[in-house]
């Protein structure tokens, strides 16, 4: 009797080898049962927040495509004038050459090029008539011309804007850039808004500032410099 007591006493110390004890196999069955567990929460978890994040980067991409700057080509056929809107002109005039500074890049630090992207905008004041700009041409620090963006005169009708980009990458300009902008009409109007908007945001302080043009002489329309 002592016999079977002690020799079930050995089994139970030792344990019994088929009972209670976990194998590598069934570890690593476990550990990737827990991973795949894991791996599915994660999924439904994110998954709705990256399907939400596409949405909304394409909505700003459609968003942005309606933001495009309106090129001289798009504002070729002029509006009509409204019938409603009577006033006399201050200060009218009837064609003048405009000068705009303008900077692909300012310089910051220990004399570092920070890039700038340029908008030039060109506004018509005119609530009754149209303007034309014949051309816009544009300089670097040198003085020389870097390009001319417009192959013919553009109608601008009344109260409308055209403007036209350089990109931040290009530095052809330099911090002397500049544009001469050269605009007539058949009768005295207001005269137009022409201003260069400088901007980045590429760093954690974004910069923004804008330039006003300056008149540096007059121009006639095409006829009346052909009379002439």
């Amino acid at each position: 009797m002592s016999i079977a007591v002690h020799s079930a006493a050995a089994v139970v110390e030792k344990g019994d080898p088929m009972a209670g004890k976990l194998t590598v196999d069934d570890v690593d069955s476990f550990m990737r049962r827990f991973k795949l567990l894991i791996g599915g929460i994660i999924v439904l978890f994110f998954l709705p927040l990256v399907i939400y994040a596409f949405y909304l980067d394409q909505r700003l991409d459609k968003f942005e495509a309606t933001l495009r700057p309106s090129p001289p080509q798009e504002l070729e056929v002029g509006e009509l004038a409204r019938g409603d809107l009577f006033h006399v002109a201050t200060n009218p005039v009837e064609g003048q050459i405009v000068y705009v500074p303008a900077y692909s890049h300012v310089y910051h630090g220990d004399g570092k090029p920070h890039l700038l992207t340029i908008t030039l905008s060109v506004r018509n004041t005119s609530m009754e008539s149209e303007i034309v700009v014949r051309s816009i041409r544009y300089f670097d620090t040198k003085g020389v011309e870097v390009r001319s963006y417009l192959e013919k005169p553009v109608r601008l009708p009344p109260l409308g804007t055209t403007e036209l980009v350089v990109e931040r990458d290009d530095a052809s300009g330099g911090s002397g850039a500049n544009f001469i902008v050269e605009w007539y009409a058949d009768k005295p109007v207001t005269e137009p808004i022409i201003e260069a908007v400088m901007i980045d945001t590429g760093s954690q302080q974004g910069i923004s500032f804008v330039r006003r043009g300056f008149v540096i002489g007059e121009a006639a329309s095409d006829e009346e410099s052909n009379d002439d």
